[in-house]
């Protein structure tokens, strides 16, 4: 069973399209979304464990240039449910 985070990204102006590339390509990101509000992108993440994604957080979403800051929101259910 795989988990599924969102990853809300602060990113540096003018470089939001570049940043959501990036994140875009990263091993796990299922899909990147520019965004408005107090976030620029939205990503959806999932991995085989919480340390799993949080190794992708740390050390291949966090470090690209542009990205300023992330904060991590675990799923803990979908809606319709999913059938297992």
């Amino acid at each position: 069973m795989s988990i599924c985070s969102f990853i809300l990204i602060e990113a540096e102006p003018g470089k939001v399209r570049a940043v959501a590339d990036k994140i875009a390509s990263v091993p796990g990101v299922l899909k990147a979304y520019g965004v408005t509000g107090p976030y620029d992108v939205i990503a959806m993440l999932e991995g085989e464990s919480i340390e799993d994604l949080g190794k992708i957080v740390t050390t291949e979403i966090q470090i690209l240039p542009g990205v300023r800051k992330t904060v991590t929101c675990l799923c803990t259910f979908s809606c319709p449910q999913e059938v297992q």
